[in-house]
Order: structure tokens, then sequence, then C-alpha cells
């Protein structure tokens, strides 16, 4: 940050290695308040020993930094360059130390968390909201693919968090329960099925049902073989190796009828029809969770954690 010292020794002033904070400091100081003694008695210190560490600097620079007079100080032109950049530099030093601290709090830094899932609507979208809220230092990134994408991913440390429905991605993983989701129809305008408020899983077994090899399809397609045991109720399955928004082009065009979770209606699509679908018992649901390496040590993570317990309080698990 400084020069190291060049000449003869100026008696009575001891020889710094080089200029430091505390150097640049006390001129900043000086020059504020244009005095030394209101100087040293903001700073707490003798106004003997900040005038000693002026002169210290002004020997290492080579050049006067103050104009000393009986009504105080004030900057020599010299003075008002070095000063510039020592204001500068003491600015960069002071974020350098908060960024750490609130890197060490949790409340800067980054994370990336991963999801097979829609953030048009519901509980992720609220919390990715509210954390942003909460820490807008911190850099959010947000990963959407395949599951097995994603659980390579956490296992090689690319991703902090995994949000999914479903089980567990991973052996050796902590894991936290979250929300749960209703599942919706997905209906082609003027569809029969379109003027009833809620449908049941068995009014389904004429239909075809359009489904994406893409996650959540897997848990979708699993939800509704669970619901209707009997074969002959069952409707006809069309599994597609495409986005979840391709399913919903393919049925506003009538080639069938498909199924979202709720978090999946936030995005508005022309000619799609939603509905309720039920079983004996009421609403259809899929639950969500959360996963992390046990030995991410992310302190970031702590602070997303934490917001998830107090948004969907649980006991964490191992998993």
């Amino acid at each position: 940050m400084g020069r190291y010292a060049t000449g003869s020794h100026r008696p009575g002033i001891a020889r710094p290695v080089a200029i430091d904070l505390q150097h640049l400091r006390f001129l900043v100081a000086a020059c504020d308040s244009g005095s030394l003694r209101q100087a040293g008695d903001a700073l707490r210190v003798q106004h003997s020993v900040l005038s000693r560490s002026i002169a210290q600097m002004e020997y290492l620079i080579g050049a006067a930094l103050l104009e000393r007079s009986s009504g105080g100080v004030k900057a020599t032109p010299v003075g008002k360059s070095v000063l510039r950049i020592a204001r500068t530099i003491l600015e960069q030093v002071d974020a350098l130390v908060a960024t750490g601290k609130a890197s060490g709090r949790g409340e800067a830094g980054r994370i990336s968390i991963g999801f097979c899932t829609s953030i048009s609507a519901g509980n992720l979208r609220a919390t990715l909201l509210e954390f942003r809220r909460r820490y807008p230092r911190i850099e959010l990134a947000t990963v959407e693919r395949r599951r097995t994408h994603l659980m390579n991913a956490l296992r090689n440390g690319t991703l902090d968090l995994l949000v999914i429905p479903g089980g567990a991605p991973s052996a050796g993983n902590k894991s936290l329960k979250l929300w749960s989701e209703r599942i919706l129809v997905s209906l082609p305008e003027h569809h029969a099925l379109a003027e009833r408020d809620v449908i049941y899983w068995t009014d389904l077994r004429n239909e075809t049902v359009l489904l994406s090899r893409h996650d959540p399809g897997r848990e979708l397609e699993d939800l509704m073989l669970s619901r209707l045991v009997s074969l002959e109720d069952r409707p006809l399955i069309d599994r597609h190796d495409v986005s979840r928004g391709i399913i919903k082009s393919l049925i506003s065009m009538k080639f069938g009828i498909g199924l979202v979770m709720e978090s999946d209606v936030g995005a508005s699509f022309a000619g799609l029809i939603y509905r309720e679908v039920r079983d004996g018992t009421g609403p259809s649901r899929i639950d969500f969770s959360a996963h992390w390496r046990a030995d991410n040590e992310n302190p970031v993570l702590g602070s997303f954690l934490k917001l998830f317990s107090e948004r969907y309080p649980s006991p964490p698990t191992d998993t």
C-alpha cells in the first residue's frame, strides 16, 4: 500500500516500514476536522500520536500533506491528491470487511438452487422472492434440469440445494419437508370436463393424458396410477420427450388433456382451462422437499434453510 522510506532519517520521527491504514485514517480525520486535537479526540488517541503518524506519512511520501497554523490544519495541494486516494482505499477496505462479516453470517455470497418444477406461482416462487428481499446482497442462481442432472450436480457440489417433488434424491444428504401442491387437470377450451368445477380421477377414464418425460411428469403419472387401481378406469397415457410448455401447446391443439401442479398455472397459456382433480378424500397433492449435502459449508445455505424452516416448520431428516 505504501513505499519504503529512503534517504536520511528525520530526528524524532520513528521510521515506519511503509504506509499503513492507520496513517490513512489519521490523515483523513485531521483533514475532516481541521484540527489535530479534535481528530485525536474523535479517534480516542493523543493528538501527539496522530501528529507523529502524519509526519511519518509525509516523510515516506516526501512532501508536506498538511498546512499547520494556529487556526488548525488543512490539506496542501499534494495532500488533497493523497487524500482522495486515501478515502478510496479506506472505503474499499471497509467494504471488504463488511462483505466478509456479511458472508460469514450468510448475508452475502452466492447460492445455487436446482428444481424441476415451475416458479410461475406458488410456494417456491414466494420463497425466492422473500429470500431476495431479505438478502439483496446474495447472488441467487437457479437451475431447472431433469432430476438425474440435478442429483449429479448436488453430488459434485455444483448445486447447494435441491427443491423437488417426491422422495430423497440420494443417500447421504439431509432433507427438509416443505409444502404440498394441488394437482390440476389442464383442458382445452370447450372440453366437456371444463364445464365441471371439480374433476375426479375416474372422470379421466376415456381421455388421453399427455405427459412430459421430463420431471415432474413421473410423479404425476405415478400419482394418477395410484388413484386409478382398476385398469378400466385408467386413461390412455401419451408420453412426450418435450418440455411442459410444449405439452400445454399440444393440449391447446386438442391432442389430449394434461396434469399440472398448481405452481405451473401462474404462466397463462391461451386456450387452456384448469380444474382441480380429487379423489374420495379431497384434493390430490404432491409433497415437496429440500435436499442438500451434509458437508456443505456455504454460510448462505444456512440462511436459506432458516427461511424454509420459518415458512414450513418440520424437523430435518437424514436421507
